[in-house]
């Protein structure tokens, strides 16, 4: 399998200081943020800087290296583009994305420009954050009817949805998500899976809360969720071991292989008083896959 992506780390793009304290973090990946996190008076330094880091990364960082341009309705979308697109540039972050029509425009500028830099036109894959406006969950629902051949994953976000539609706090009096980021969410994994991509949780606020953030981050594994933004170095330990299955995960998916090849041609197979069929046997191999992705 492609190894997968657990934590993605954002670090602004106009930093060297804080891009190079982020790539000696474990993080899988980093996200070079061109969007909120620098002023628009920097844009023009923070490219640079990209190119730059781009052309020539450190050989001694393992992650990928992502971007997340501006949105494509903005005029600083194409120049964030062609100032990072080359062969270290693992893929972009497409903010604010209305629907699928959006990651069709940004794959047809990153064919064109991986062309004109002597690249293979695939090689780049596209994180789309599918939630940010009111109307784009409505378009979630035709993503697996598009044709994305670069459509790497989906993301949903609560704090530019809160914002968008005017809402005084996105969680309830208990802290959880409030019932419209719980619906987007749902809904956000549900047209991942539909297209067969990858699915990232949006972000843990509180930085200083590695309890919390470890705690909800396994129940994102569970629910079907592969990995998880972070806005801290401190966050990314927490995630990659959240996103990693259990040692009694990792035994309890080996059990049912074994059962399952004890078996033979046998579609079912009884196992602690449990009858457990083949989507038990896929899931199983999957744990076991991620396990070792990582040399677990």
């Amino acid at each position: 399998m492609e190894k997968p992506i657990r934590s993605f780390l954002f670090v602004p793009a106009d930093s060297e200081k804080k891009i190079g304290k982020a790539m000696q973090t474990g993080a899988d990946a980093l996200v070079l943020d061109l969007e909120d996190s620098v002023m628009p008076s920097r844009k023009d330094f923070a490219r640079d800087l990209l190119r730059d880091l781009l052309a020539a990364p450190p050989a001694d960082f393992r992650g990928s290296l992502w971007v997340r341009i501006n949105p494509l309705a903005t005029p600083m979308a194409l120049p964030d583009l062609c100032a990072v697109v080359g062969p270290s540039l693992g893929g972009i972050l497409l903010p604010k994305c209305g629907g699928p029509e959006d990651v069709a425009i940004a794959s047809n500028y990153l064919a064109a420009l991986a062309l004109k830099a002597g690249m293979q036109s695939d090689t780049i894959g596209i994180l789309a954050v599918a939630t940010e406006t009111a109307a784009a969950p409505f378009a979630l629902g035709q993503y697996h009817r598009t044709a994305l051949p670069r459509l790497w994953g989906l993301t949903w976000g609560a704090e530019d949805l809160s914002s968008a539609i005017g809402a005084a706090t996105n969680t309830g009096p208990d802290g959880e998500w409030a019932f419209t980021y719980r619906m987007v969410r749902s809904q956000c994994l549900l047209a991942a899976k539909a297209c067969g991509v990858q699915c990232v949780e949006t972000l843990f606020v509180d930085y200083k809360d590695s309890e919390g953030l470890f705690r909800a981050s396994v129940e994102a594994r569970r629910e079907g969720f592969t990995g998880r933004f972070a806005i801290h170095p401190a966050q990314v330990d927490p995630i990659n071991a959240a996103f990693m299955p259990s040692e009694p995960e990792v035994e309890e998916a080996n059990r049912i292989v074994a059962a399952f090849a004890t078996a033979g041609e046998s579609g079912t197979v009884g196992l602690d008083g449990r009858m457990l069929d083949i989507p038990h046997l896929v899931q199983a191999r999957k744990v076991l896959a991620l396990h070792a992705a990582f040399g677990a």
